[in-house]
């Protein structure tokens, strides 16, 4: 019942100083943040930007109004990833636009292989899910037309993948779309415009909805039923793995990476005796909760159990300070829509697939 299947780790505090590459600004890096930091003569003073540049001695915060602040590790205090700059008055959840929504949910689900054409970004992950193995277009390819559709089809087939862009737009509902440019379409709008005039085509059975919800109202979850425990790792062991079942199939080996792919997630696993009866996966990233890999054992459903899953991974995403969570799910999984809307998710956008025809 859940959603096509993590970016954020340590996302409230965080510390100056240290040499592992590893850390936590590391992990960070390319986010939204705020670096508090000491200047001349005593003070403090904040950096608010997206996270360009890390090393063991400095961070370069790309700040909207004094460009690039390279800021001394030994002098920061504290900091945090946020979530991207609201582009309409609107509670938290409802404020991004579907570009910057898109954006952060890629994330969370960040495969290996990438590569950027300007404003489109390739993704690969040995074919794993459509939204690990496609363009996501976040702005113009800065290139002309052909040679940016020639440069994706080469790519992909260069990993044995078909060429393909996901699409993002509004939903009745939902968050309007976005432009970005005088043509007043959104980067999506003119991508599928392109494809489509080369033929191609939508991916039958790859569109989804996208929906989003305030984390402290999903807190609550239900109360586990009686017999049941619940317990949560870094790492999703045997049991968690056997009962996600991606699109009904057994979940591949090449899946595991990907899964552990964000900064910041977690693995909750509803368990019965020795034997995991539901599952499910949290992850943080860009200041926003994703809920992913919402599983029930068939002989489990109707009690509640995702509800339970729910709540676990709200309260451990707002003590991660995400305010916002999302999760999508398919266009035609109507039951798990209705759980999701029940459970104080509304619509954002919807998206689909369009695959270049085979030749």
């Amino acid at each position: 019942m859940g959603a096509d299947g993590g970016h954020d780790a340590g996302t409230r505090g965080g510390t100056g100083g240290g040499t592992d590459p590893d850390d936590v600004w590391h992990a960070r890096s390319g986010q939204r943040v705020v670096v508090r930091y000491r200047v001349a003569g005593g003070g403090l003073t904040d950096a608010l930007g997206d996270l360009v540049g890390v090393t063991d001695v400095a961070l370069v915060v790309r700040t909207r109004r004094r460009g690039d602040v390279r800021v001394l590790r030994s002098d920061v205090v504290a900091g945090k990833v946020v979530p991207p700059r609201a582009s309409r008055p609107a509670p938290p959840h409802l404020a991004l636009s579907v570009t910057d929504l898109v954006a952060v949910m890629a994330l969370h689900w960040n495969p290996p292989d990438q590569v950027r054409l300007g404003g489109w970004w390739l993704r690969a992950a040995d074919g794993f899910t459509n939204r690990a193995n496609c363009v996501v277009p976040l702005g113009a390819p800065g290139v002309g037309d052909d040679e940016a559709l020639g440069f994706v089809h080469d790519w992909f087939a260069a990993r044995g993948l078909p060429a393909q862009l996901s699409v993002s737009g509004p939903v009745d509902g939902g968050v309007p779309d976005d432009a970005d440019g005088p043509d007043g379409a959104s980067p999506a709008a003119r991508a599928l415009a392109l494809a489509a005039a080369r033929g191609w085509q939508v991916v039958e059975g790859g569109s989804a909805l996208v929906l989003v919800a305030p984390t402290a109202e999903l807190r609550g979850g239900a109360d586990l039923p009686a017999g049941l425990a619940l317990d949560v790792a870094d790492a999703p062991d045997a049991g968690w793995r056997a009962t996600y079942r991606y699109k009904g199939e057994d979940l591949p080996e090449r899946a595991v990476p990907l899964l552990l792919s964000a900064p910041g997630q977690a693995f909750w696993s509803v368990r019965d005796g020795a034997r995991t009866v539901a599952c499910a996966r949290g992850s943080v990233a860009g200041g926003w909760a994703g809920v992913t890999a919402v599983e029930v054992d068939p002989a489990y459903r109707r009690r509640g159990l995702a509800r339970v899953l729910l709540g676990a991974v709200a309260r451990w995403a707002w003590s991660h300070g995400a305010l916002s969570t999302y999760l999508q799910t398919a266009e035609t999984n109507t039951a798990a829509q209705a759980l999701y809307l029940s459970a104080g998710f509304v619509p954002h956008h919807r998206y689909d697939y369009v695959r270049a025809p085979q030749v």
